[in-house]
């Protein structure tokens, strides 16, 4: 009997690729082709709405799409994220990619990331310590907000196309009309 060995990539490898992918633990996944207009009209709300709610807050950013090296094995895409730091300049705006943990990130679904948005990344987002992560389901206007709590996420609201939520940010915070984003 033959042992099949898959192979293992890391950033490094990532780096000289062509396209758009993400890389979770070695496995390299194959971005889908760019999100739908309803995808990127609900991401390009988010960030409107999170810019607007954090103007005043000197040590958060929202970000809409990035790279974020999680690990020397694992980069991954989320849609929208909001990052805190006491010196952005540093540890964000010097940096090719994001190399700190996200305070939240946003998950929007699509019939081809839906199970690695609900399974894989949220295994990813938890360990690594993503206080909040939010998954809109565009389909259903559904909202699921989960919070680190204890080291595990915990949902912490869902709602169906209304609700509002407030993430707390530590120095500041930003509360979300998610009726706004539809």
């Amino acid at each position: 009997m033959r042992v099949k060995i898959l192979p293992h990539y890391t950033v490094e490898d990532w780096e000289k690729w062509e396209g758009r992918w993400e890389l979770i633990e070695g496995i390299p996944y194959a971005m889908a082709p760019m999100p739908t207009p309803k995808h990127q009209y609900i991401s390009t709300k988010i960030a409107t709405l999170l810019d607007r709610g954090l103007r005043e807050c000197q040590r958060c950013v929202s970000l809409i799409s990035v790279d974020w090296v999680v690990s020397e094995d694992t980069i991954l895409e989320p849609d929208n994220l909001i990052v805190c730091s006491e010196d952005l300049e540093r540890d964000l705006f010097s940096k090719k990619r994001l190399e700190i943990t996200p305070a939240v990130v946003f998950e929007i679904l699509s019939p081809s990331t839906r199970e690695k948005d609900k399974i894989v990344k949220f295994q990813i987002y938890e360990r690594e310590g993503v206080k909040y992560y939010v998954i809109v389901d565009p389909e259903n206007q559904e909202v699921e907000i989960y919070e680190l709590r204890n080291s595990k996420y915990t949902l912490s609201s869902k709602f169906k196309r209304d609700g509002m939520f407030t993430f707390d940010l530590g120095d500041c915070s930003v509360t979300l009309n998610f009726s706004e984003v539809w």
